[in-house]
């Protein structure tokens, strides 16, 4: 299926360090930047920015990212599931998952989050496609934010909000393990009802559910 990957970019913040997010951002010019040294949640930055250059290189992988010049302040990652868990299971070319949204903590508060969304989904570029983030408590930064389980949860479902991603019902184990945990769907409005009804046998494994 054809990946439409429209680049976008908007300049928000001061006029004494103005940002730009942007994306989605090809390898090549990705591979010229740097990461923030606070982007560490997933791993050490140079091996995260590593990681993020080989998702950039991906037919369906996207990188949207809020620079300062050309480091790297805050992103987001789209990209086909992992072979290993179950969302991959039904081998749908139009199943893409949001994989990771991160911002160093120095630029956090700008609203860089909401722009990184707003700037992947412009345009209807991802019409064509079903976008899911798998929400998991254990990878939030509760410390930093001082926010508990709960309202760092409401955060994460008003920010995914923003575009029209929405809470779906789901039976896997992973996810149901903790109640804050959760599934957030974007069905495009492109996307086939046979691809919605085949994403809805991957929610839910057990039929009485489903």
């Amino acid at each position: 299926m054809e990946h439409i990957k429209l680049f976008c970019e908007n300049t928000i913040g001061s006029s004494e360090e103005p940002l730009v997010v942007q994306g989605p951002i090809p390898p090549e010019r990705l591979k010229k930047m740097t990461l923030h040294p606070q982007l560490d949640a997933f791993r050490r930055p140079n091996e995260q920015h590593e990681a993020l250059v080989e998702i950039a290189e991906l037919p369906e992988g996207r990188i949207v990212a809020a620079t300062s010049g050309d480091i790297v302040v805050g992103y987001v990652t789209f990209h086909y599931p992992d072979e290993y868990e179950r969302w991959s299971e039904g081998k749908m070319d139009d199943l893409v998952e949001l994989g990771a949204i991160e911002v160093a903590n120095d630029y956090r508060g700008r609203g860089i989050s909401k722009k990184l969304l707003e700037i992947a989904f412009r345009g209807g570029q991802l019409d064509n496609v079903i976008v899911f983030t798998t929400e998991y408590y254990w990878h939030w930064d509760l410390e930093s934010t001082k926010l508990s389980v709960w309202d760092y949860r409401k955060m994460m479902e008003d920010l995914m909000k923003n575009v029209d991603m929405v809470w779906f019902a789901t039976d896997d184990p992973e996810i149901c393990s903790h109640p804050a945990n959760c599934l957030m769907v974007r069905v495009g409005k492109k996307v086939p009802q046979e691809s919605v009804e085949a994403f809805d046998r991957l929610r839910f494994r057990q039929r009485f559910m489903y």
